[in-house]
């Protein structure tokens, strides 16, 4: 398959972005020319890092992806696709509860724009126990959560909950 011309985006409010979000958007700039990382504002979350926090993070982390731009977002995806002239929609997957949720979201999106695909990369088993809620969890209890997210994100965390670096 040709990356030419090909622009995907991989949405998410990422607070924080975790090992499993950054398996995925590795994976998905090797198959895109360009992959789009768009943090997101979602007003059901009461997300622990300011949306430009997030939004560092994201470009700090993805800062050796070469073909990874990162911007922030509010309101719909597929508007946020297609106003990066982006036809296809990347989305993570860690277990089968995962795959309902996201089913239903893609089938929105067809719904709400036609010319969106939407693609679903599994992150990978060694990683699919990671949320971002659990990560702040671990983190707000004194609990190791290095591993778990990449280095300049853990920095971050240390800072916010106090933890020994």
């Amino acid at each position: 398959m040709s990356k030419k011309g090909n622009i995907a985006v991989y949405l998410g409010t990422f607070d924080p972005l975790t090992m499993g979000h950054f398996d995925v958007i590795r994976r998905a700039s090797s198959l895109f020319e360009v992959l789009i990382v768009g943090v997101g504002v979602n007003k059901a979350k009461n997300p622990c890092f300011s949306l430009d926090e997030r939004l560092q993070m994201a470009k700090g982390v993805c800062e050796p992806l070469k073909n990874v731009k990162v911007f922030d977002f509010r309101g719909l995806a597929c508007d946020f696709a297609l106003s990066h002239n982006a036809k296809i929609m990347v989305r993570g997957l860690r277990t089968e509860a995962d795959f309902v949720y996201e089913m239903q979201m893609a089938m929105m999106n067809q719904v709400l724009s036609a010319s969106i695909e939407t693609i679903f990369i599994p992150t990978r088993q060694s990683l699919s126990h990671i949320s971002s809620s659990l990560v702040k969890e671990v983190a707000s209890l004194g609990g190791n959560i290095s591993t778990l997210v990449p280095p300049l994100v853990f920095k971050r965390l240390a800072e916010k909950y106090s933890i020994r670096l």
